[in-house]
């Protein structure tokens, strides 16, 4: 996707450089016209401009793409091992750039930061708040990004928790679609695949009286099951094996709310043994930890 996007800012600059060639092969023309002598001096002139131009806007547009392509490089890399802080230093950088592939990046690393244990209740917030910026904003320069949907989804959900329960579950239809629309634009994005199953195991496990609150407020409030859930996580595994700690963790957690006690512990020993390299995946080894340990009490 960020070859895709960035070929399209190529494209853009070759419409928008031929354009000015040919207006300005037409004033040239033009000139030759109206005056001899005019005429004698832009022959001499013109052709070493334009190929003076040519070169240096040739020039140009390999050292943007090639200049956009390092930077998100540079990005993957720190968002692979952990680099949060580094990472959101490097791209909000960009931050007014057009580009959707800097844009999703940005709200995935506003978010990640906002996570962070050290982030104040405060600095939390506008992070949150800051991350469904740039995620609504990527989704507006890119329909067909299959990760501005997924992050647009993410950030949405995120800042529900700050709009009360009658906003949240008003935004859990727009989540699914969003969510639903990434994998069917990427159907092997298994995090896509992860995060529609912890949207329904979130609605199983419901509270009674949350599901009161839905059930005055909209006519059908949305409803799931555990055995849905579990679907999606098994579905998102078999995609990409051992992609995330938490998808393991929600594996055994469902099987937990399925009273599947042997596979249930299957699961939270492979979440508890996951490398943890970012701030979640240490969150993740003391629940799947606490759990292996209430299973086996």
């Amino acid at each position: 996707m960020a070859s895709a996007s960035l070929f399209g800012a190529f494209r853009r600059l070759v419409s928008r450089t031929v354009k000015m060639r040919r207006m300005n092969q037409r004033i040239w023309t033009e000139r030759i016209r109206t005056s001899n002598r005019t005429a004698s001096f832009l022959v001499a002139v013109t052709p070493l401009s334009f190929l003076i131009y040519d070169r240096v806007t040739r020039f140009a547009w390999v050292s943007a793409l090639e200049s956009a392509e390092e930077v998100l490089e540079q990005a993957d890399y720190l968002y692979s091992c952990g680099e949060t802080e580094k990472l959101h230093q490097l791209l909000v950088k960009h931050k007014d750039s057009d580009e959707a592939e800097f844009l999703w990046r940005l709200a995935r690393a506003s978010r990640d930061l906002a996570l962070l244990s050290r982030i104040s209740a405060e600095e939390k917030k506008r992070l949150t708040y800051e991350a469904f910026d740039f995620a609504s904003k990527a989704l507006e320069k890119n329909q067909s990004s299959f990760a501005a949907h997924k992050w647009f989804a993410i950030c949405l959900s995120d800042v529900g928790d700050y709009e009360g329960i009658k906003v949240k579950i008003g935004n859990s239809y727009i989540i699914r679609e969003h969510l639903e629309r990434a994998i069917e634009l990427n159907p092997k994005d298994a995090t896509s695949i992860h995060i529609l199953g912890y949207w329904c195991f979130a609605f199983a496990e419901l509270p009674w009286y949350q599901r009161k609150v839905a059930a005055v407020i909209f006519a059908s409030p949305p409803t799931a099951t555990y055995e849905e859930a579990l679907a999606f996580f098994l579905k998102a595994e078999e995609v990409d094996p051992n992609f995330y700690s938490k998808n393991l963790l929600m594996l055994g957690k469902t099987y937990v709310m399925l009273r599947d006690v042997q596979r249930a512990a299957l699961w939270l020993t492979r979440a508890r043994d996951y490398p943890a390299v970012t701030e979640e995946d240490k969150q993740v080894h003391k629940e799947a930890l606490d759990l292996l340990k209430k299973l086996n009490g």
